[in-house]
């Protein structure tokens, strides 16, 4: 059984999407100063690196972490590989097999991108008309190889869509060595309390 850790490592220097908080970790203890042990204290925005997007992400009345049912973030899975596409709209999307997929992972070129110290805006997005479309084949959770499944300069349209129809989003993935195909889902976010999002591990397992 082989197991892909698609998380993105939590380190400093992490890309970070602009006017997010970006990821500090200060020892606070350490063995090498005589201290009992090592302690850190971490700063970060609760959409760094791999994260979900819940819909009080955007949402005024939105379902927070509290309320979302885990059962959404465990279970089968399906990678689709699009890289070579400039953006994920309907026509992308159609020829996928995604008749009784509930949950469905984007590999692009973006898995590329984690290689870059800065944060890189020229990166692949699903389109509105996509968003649409996976709404309509009853897609409940969607993930994407960066920070964003949304175009560095869309209007939200895009979140609105998925999150208002309560598509669960998880965004920065890293699926450089996931091939296409079926697995098994393990996404547990960080508990939250009334959090609209949260740094979430996310593992895929082969059947």
């Amino acid at each position: 059984m082989k197991i892909f850790d698609i998380s993105v490592p939590l380190a400093e220097g992490l890309p970070t999407w602009p006017g997010d908080p970006r990821l500090l970790i200060e020892p606070v203890l350490q063995l090498e100063k005589g201290d009992g042990a090592r302690v850190s204290r971490i700063t970060l925005g609760d959409h760094s690196g791999t994260h979900l997007d819940t819909p009080a992400h955007i949402l005024e009345n939105g379902t927070t972490l509290d309320d979302l049912p885990l059962s959404l973030l465990l279970g089968r899975a399906l990678v689709a590989d699009l890289r070579g596409c400039a953006a994920i709209g309907p026509a992308e999307l159609a020829g996928l097999p995604l008749a009784g997929e509930e949950r469905l992972l984007l590999r692009t070129g973006n898995s590329a991108l984690w290689s870059r110290a800065d944060f890189s805006p020229d990166f692949v997005a699903l389109t509105a008309e996509g968003a649409e479309y996976l709404v309509s084949q009853g897609i409940r959770l969607v993930g994407i190889d960066y920070l964003s499944i949304e175009n560095f300069n869309g209007d939200g349209t895009v979140h609105r869509t998925l999150l208002g129809n309560d598509v669960v989003i998880l965004e920065g993935l890293d699926l450089s060595e996931v091939p296409a195909g079926v697995y098994e889902l393990i996404c547990l976010p960080l508990r939250i309390a009334g959090g609209a999002g949260a740094p979430a591990r996310a593992v895929l397992k082969q059947f």
